[in-house]
């Protein structure tokens, strides 16, 4: 049986189709998510208070998100991917002997002109247990990513010790970055990108990556 209300296309209300009415929605407790998730402090997170912020009715949070930890999740994965995009467009926009140098920079620059983004992605005062979660596996996605940059860089195959520095560096870029944003290293954003960048240059060394 068909049912008939569903099945009846929503009006436009003041010229606005009902679609273009649940993304603009959608996109309001996205941006709310981001500005509850990187707080400076902690903020308990609340179906009605992300859509107080968003300025929503609660019933329209369940149009978009079954719940609290799929909208969590959603607001994580629009981060890591924005930036993620980014920074391999200023990667990809400079030479190759340039190109550590410019991730760093850019990563550098997207989290000090948004310190919630930073937050969300690097601070150990968060412990919502999904936003720990999908740290954990944007840590893998990216070690991956940097285990393949070596092997093309330098041709080589990949193994396990490739795996091994690709893992100590995006650990350790974020240690790092962590501690920068709580005030515990005392760098200008310039001094930080050459701080990082020098010391990845370390590790350009073809015998570290031999099986």
């Amino acid at each position: 049986m068909v049912d008939v209300v569903s099945a009846v296309p929503e009006r436009p209300y003041r010229g606005v189709q009902a679609a273009d009415r649940l993304a603009e929605r959608r996109e309001r407790l996205l941006a709310a998510g981001l500005d509850v998730l990187g707080a400076g402090e902690l903020v308990e997170l609340t179906v009605r208070g992300i859509c107080r912020r968003a300025g929503v009715a609660s019933r329209y949070f369940y149009e978009s998100f079954a719940d609290k930890d799929e909208f969590v999740a959603a607001v994580f994965d629009r981060v890591v991917g924005d930036l993620a995009t980014s920074t391999q467009a200023a990667v990809a926009a400079v030479p190759s002997a340039e190109q550590t140098r410019a991730g760093m920079a850019h990563l550098v620059s997207a989290i000090a002109g948004d310190a919630r983004v930073g937050r969300m992605l690097f601070s150990t005062q968060l412990t919502n247990a999904l936003l720990v979660r999908k740290r954990a596996e944007s840590s893998a996605l990216f070690a991956m990513l940097s285990g393949r940059h070596v092997q093309n860089v330098l041709r080589v195959p990949g193994n396990d010790r490739i795996k091994a520095v690709a893992h100590f560096v995006v650990g350790g870029v974020a240690q790092t970055i962590s501690a920068w944003l709580a005030a515990d290293i005392n760098l200008a954003p310039d001094q930080l990108v050459d701080q990082l960048t020098a010391l990845l240059g370390q590790l350009d060394d073809p015998a570290l990556f031999r099986g």
